[in-house]
Order: structure tokens, then sequence, then C-alpha cells
């Protein structure tokens, strides 16, 4: 009998520590759904989930529950950049560091760079590319031995032969070999098809190609084509078969045109676009990702001497400075605007900027914010879990001091972050 009681009073003190909620008490609550801000709200989160919004201030009922005061703040939902590196981060030092780096080496760099990924508010982001460390970040991070966002991983880009993400581009003979879909390098329908499978099996979430030329690779061109349509959608139906969506890097015309009708979703940089390209991402319901950030950080580390290998800077300064304003005309005809900074090309926990270059370039600040949420989380098929602050969401609750569609520059400072109930800056 005395086993008993102690058993039952061992669960009901469990399940009464596992009923703990937390009341956030909101001065301004971002609705990224409607695009509007709200006034006075109290969160209520239990366990890794929102459960209430109430009008007005609540308080707690239990003694045992908590309560954050955020009257001064702007609340809204988690961020999200659908376009960032994890495993490294601009330097002069870069392109040497492939042969002086092991795997180790990157991935406690990656843990920093993750955790100020978190903290500047993108409690998730897609990784586009790395050697497929990423992979184990993710995965350390969702198991809760590291900080950091939710991580949806491409492993390694898919290039072909020579093209922006061929590993051993710049490199002698002697060490460039004959790099296959083994090492995400496609020279035909068959080893396009291999290749995604073989990220598939590696941990890869999403798919990412490299459709043209690219500014920081050791290559000449920084936007001609390199891929065939049908090695294209070789790519895109087999990662359909596995769940998967495809995003395109891509500055040439030519090239984005080919990834558009060869079934891409995201289409990276967009440089330049031209207004035919432009109606045709409509029509196929593709979302540009604009990494703004990374064009102008790029253009202005080509002006160091030394900063980049000879080969990169002329491509740096003709690319880099002409994505704001593609950008513009980009979304002034209608097309969809998914928020990617391509942060590790500039230092990771400024992904913040990328929101004053969208509005500098004219895009509502409010748009801004729902590219970065709502719009996002669509793209992710994550659409009834983040993005949102709802009721059965993921806790993933940001604050930041300013009404960011009247001062943009206020999301360059987030003040609070919460990722699946959890506080990791206050």
């Amino acid at each position: 009998m005395k086993n008993l009681v102690l058993s039952i009073i061992l669960i009901l003190s469990v399940t009464f520590v596992s009923a703990q909620k937390t009341y956030i008490l909101c001065g301004k609550l971002v609705d990224t759904k409607s695009g509007t801000i709200e006034s006075k709200k109290t969160i209520v989160v239990e366990g890794n989930k929102i459960t209430h919004i109430h009008k007005g201030y609540v308080q707690p009922k239990s003694k045992n529950d908590k309560v954050i005061n955020l009257k001064d703040k702007v609340v809204m939902p988690g961020l999200i950049d659908m376009h960032v590196h994890l495993e490294m981060e601009t330097s002069p030092d870069r392109y040497i560091e492939r042969f002086t780096k092991n795997d180790a080496d990157i991935a406690f760099n990656s843990v920093n760079y993750a955790k100020a990924t978190l903290n500047a508010g993108f409690t998730t982001v897609r990784d586009l590319g790395g050697s497929g460390v990423n992979v184990s970040l993710r995965n350390a991070i969702n198991e809760g031995k590291i900080v950091g966002p939710r991580i949806f991983t491409a492993e390694k880009s898919l290039a072909t032969t020579g093209g922006h993400a061929d590993p051993t581009n710049g490199m002698s003979k002697k060490l460039m070999g004959d790099p296959g879909p083994k090492e995400g390098v496609v020279n035909s329908v068959e080893d396009a098809r291999k290749a995604v499978r073989q990220r598939y099996k590696n941990g890869a979430d999403v798919i990412k190609i490299t459709a043209t030329g690219g500014v920081l690779s050791v290559a000449k061109s920084g936007q001609n084509p390199q891929f065939t349509i049908e090695e294209i959608k070789a790519i895109t139906e087999t990662a359909k078969d596995y769940g998967m969506h495809v995003a395109a890097h891509a500055h040439g015309d030519e090239g984005m045109r080919r990834a558009i009708l060869g079934g891409v979703k995201t289409i990276e940089h967009g440089t330049l676009m031209s207004e035919a390209t432009m109606r045709l991402m409509v029509k196929h319901d593709a979302y540009l990702v604009p990494t703004i950030t990374a064009g102008k950080e790029v253009s202005e580390k080509a002006k160091i001497k030394g900063y980049y290998p000879a080969i990169i800077v002329p491509k740096a300064l003709n690319i880099g400075p002409k994505i704001q304003g593609t950008f513009a005309k980009a979304y002034k005809a209608g097309v969809g605007i998914a928020f990617g900074t391509d942060a590790g090309v500039y230092k990771h926990g400024e992904n913040g900027k990328e929101f004053g270059f969208m509005v500098e370039a004219g895009m509502p600040a409010m748009e801004t914010i729902q590219a970065a949420t709502v719009t996002n989380a669509k793209i992710l098929k994550m659409e009834n879990e983040i993005g949102q602050i709802k009721p059965g969401f993921f806790a993933d609750i940001i604050a930041v001091n300013d009404d960011p569609t009247k001062n943009i520059h206020t999301m360059e400072n987030v003040v609070f972050v919460m990722k699946n109930g959890i506080v990791y800056k206050k």
C-alpha cells in the first residue's frame, strides 16, 4: 500500500510539473497571417506549443506558472531564413581552409554560427549546402545537444563538372579528380537521379542545385547555365518522390528559365532575371529568394585587395550590386518573395539587415515580415506549425523594441527569443 501511495504521488507530481504554463504579456503582437499588429495580448505556452491567445493581460492562476513581461515590446513569430550556410563564414582564408580544416573544425565553428543565428531571431533556417556536417548540426540541435535554429538542410549542393558547387574547382589536376553523383556532381539524367538519392541517403531535407555559375566559386563565369532542362527535371521529379523540394542558385537568366521550367520551387539570388522570366515564375508559382545582403557584402569585400582570389573579384563587382534592383522589379512584377539572406557569405547573426534592404527596394515592411514567416513556412510545408503565433503552433516567439512598420531596422536587434517553448534570449 505504501509503495502504491508513493507511486500515485510521483505520477501526480510529474503531471503537475509537465502542466506548467508560461504567460507572455505582449505590448504589441504581429499577426503575420492578416498583416496586422494588435495591442495588449497574452500568449500562453505549454511545453513546446502555444495553447491560447488572450485579449488583454492575463495573469496565471497557478503559482508554478511563469510570466514573461514584454509589455513594452513588439512580439512576433520566430523568423525563417531560407538561405544560410552554417558550416562557414566569410574570410580571406576561406579558400585555403578547405585544405586545412577537418570536419571536426567545421563542426565546432558551425556551433557558434548556429547560436548567432538563433539569437538574431531566426528559429528556423534552410541550409543550402555545405560538406554534410550540416546534417550532423541539424541532428545535434534536434537532440538538444547544442543551441541553434530548426534546420532544413540540403547537405551538399548539386553541380555539373566545373560548375558552381563542384568541390574541386580551382584545384591542381593532381587533386581535381573526377567527382560524380556521390560528391554532388551531375553530368546526365542518370547522374541527376543518383545524386538526389545520395543526398536523401546522407540525410538531406531539401535539394539545392547550382543552375548557373556563381560569384564565389573559383571559376570564370558567374552566370552561364550549367544544367540541361532534362537534368533539372530528373532532379525535381526524383526529389518529389522523396518528399523534397528543389532550390536553384541562379544569377544568369537562361539558367533561371531552365530551372523554372524544370520544376524548381525557389530561385536563389535571381540577379540577371529578365521580365519574361519573372512572368514565368509567376506562372509556375516559383519564389525568388533575393539575398540582397550577400550581394552588397560581396561587392564591398571585393574592393579589399587580396580578400578574394583574383578570378572572383570581377564577378563580385558585377553581380553583387545588381541583386537589389532585380528584386525590386521582380516584386513589382508579382513574383512570390521568400526571405533569405545567404548568411555565411557575410557574418552570421546579421540576417536582420535583409529586411531594411527589402523595404529600401520598395517592399512594405509588413510584407517582408510575412515573407520571413508565413510564406517560408508554406514552402517548407510547415504552415500549420511555424510562421504564426497561433494555438497549436510551435512556441517560436521573438520580440523587438519598436514597431517594424515604422522602424524596419528594429529587426536587426531582436531582444527576446523563444524556440520550442524554451527561452534562449531575454
